[in-house]
């Protein structure tokens, strides 16, 4: 471990905000003297050895319930299963997003980069509020991770996990060394355009050929996909979308894109499979019904291992439930039993232990920016957003969940303000990325992002603490 360890905090959180380009990452432009818009951290988030241990197998069993899931949806789109498995996962959808994700060809492909967001509980399990398999954050944790690992720090994953393993999903996605990749990143992505250019530049250095480009730069020339930069045009092996499939309508080139993905031309991936990218899948998985079918396609330690990761999940499904039947499996918070959608309303603040949010297809699904936690607002605020949930199933369905309070964690940050460390009390959320290359999910890193105690939500905003995990014997998480 090189010396600049035991320097001053103030010295290491400099040299890691100097290692940012200066015009910022996430498109933003950097406050005061950061260059970052959240809080940096002098040291790396320390996690427990049996904690990296639980995150490694997690990324198989992770791996084990996406092809599931996927096998789950066709097999029900076919008749194979349940007809209301596919209804659930196709709602709100419409036909040219439904008819990619049955697309044959592509029919067995998953994602090649997983990542849940981790609530770190009291009692030292994880519960997950979410699977992304379109995650943004990797590209300034890998830049970040070079630059703790140069202070000396052993980082989960290593200097160059994020790089190696995106460099090592890619080549065996597209069956070369040498592939071409091309980072398409959509105007609603924008803000992370700079973090996917480092990543591009970070891939050349591996040997990949790689660039970060806007959907208007994709063309077709005779049978190759090409990319226009300022270099010149270049033929692609692999388009990696960095786009909503929400937001599909508003992509320019979708068209030719999707065109030369029918027609093999190109590789493209996260593949269009929106029933991927929904919540209501952590419902699926824990609905009676469907349980002996998860059981024989995941084996029953994983299926064991991810129910008690998968928060219990409810579709908010308004049509009515007959009075001999009730929701399933049972919804009771503080002691009152959901058995029509109607008995949300009017709930006390301790009922309201409860989080109402997108399932997925919509632009309010990212960001927290469509999350409700009940007790966090008034009861006149939830029965609305309750009423306005049921009312647009149509075209955005929402899921509610039991509210999982991550525990309360000490993190320094360096204030650039008043130029000293400062002390943040606040809540943990972690967050492991995975790349797929062949049958492994391999863990490539660990991204801590923590919050005022007070906050309800855990995202990464100015007031958050970003940093990357090491592990550390005595560390409370």
């Amino acid at each position: 471990m090189s010396a600049i360890v035991s320097s001053p905090p103030r010295d290491r959180a400099v040299f890691l905000n100097e290692g940012v380009p200066p015009t910022g990452l996430r498109g933003a432009a950097p406050t005061s003297d950061a260059r970052v818009p959240w809080r940096i951290s002098p040291q790396p988030f320390p996690l427990r050895p049996e904690t990296v241990a639980r995150l490694s197998t997690l990324g198989d069993d992770l791996l084990a319930f996406y092809r599931a899931a996927n096998r789950l949806y066709h097999d029900s789109a076919h008749g194979h299963a349940p007809a209301w498995v596919h209804e659930y996962l196709d709602q709100g959808k419409g036909d040219r997003v439904r008819e990619l994700g049955l697309l044959r060809r592509y029919r067995t492909h998953v994602p090649l980069l997983l990542r849940p967001d981790l609530m770190a509980l009291e009692d030292g399990t994880f519960r997950a509020t979410e699977l992304d398999s379109i995650p943004g954050g990797f590209g300034s944790l890998a830049a970040f991770s070079q630059r703790y690992a140069a202070l000396g720090f052993d980082l989960i994953g290593g200097p160059h996990g994020l790089v190696d393993g995106f460099a090592a999903a890619l080549r065996h996605l597209a069956g070369k060394d040498d592939a071409m990749v091309a980072i398409v990143v959509s105007d609603e992505a924008k803000d992370y355009r700079a973090e996917m250019a480092e990543m591009a530049a970070a891939l050349r250095a591996r040997g990949l050929r790689a660039v970060q480009a806007h959907p208007r730069d994709v063309g077709l020339q005779g049978n190759c996909v090409c990319i226009e930069t300022d270099e010149g045009r270049h033929a692609v092996d692999v388009l990696y979308r960095f786009f909503e499939l929400s937001d599909l309508p508003n992509i320019p080139r979708m068209d030719l894109i999707v065109y030369a993905m029918k027609h093999r031309l190109v590789a493209v991936t996260p593949p269009f499979k929106a029933y991927l990218e929904e919540k209501a899948l952590m419902a699926l998985f824990h609905h009676p019904a469907l349980r002996e079918m998860w059981v024989e396609m995941l084996g029953a330690e994983a299926q064991a291992r991810l129910a008690g990761v998968f928060p219990l999940t409810w579709i908010l499904d308004p049509r009515p439930i007959p009075p001999h039947a009730a929701i399933t499996p049972p919804l009771v918070t503080a002691d009152q039993a959901i058995r029509r959608w109607s008995d949300l309303l009017g709930l006390s603040q301790k009922q309201r232990r409860l989080v109402l949010k997108p399932s997925g297809f919509s632009e309010l699904a990212w960001g927290s920016r469509g999350v409700v936690v009940g007790h966090d607002v008034r009861t006149e605020v939830w029965d609305r957003a309750v009423g306005d949930a049921l009312a647009g199933y149509a075209k955005t369905p929402y899921v509610i969940q039991p509210y999982h309070q991550s525990r309360r964690v000490a993190v320094d940050y360096f204030d650039f303000e008043s130029d000293t460390v400062r002390a943040l009390d606040g809540r943990a959320r972690v967050s492991p990325y995975y790349f797929v290359a062949g049958d492994r999910a391999t863990l490539a890193g660990v991204l801590v992002t923590v919050v005022p105690a007070a906050n309800k939500t855990i995202h990464g905003t100015p007031e958050a603490v970003l940093a990357p995990a090491m592990v550390a014997p005595e560390a409370v998480i």
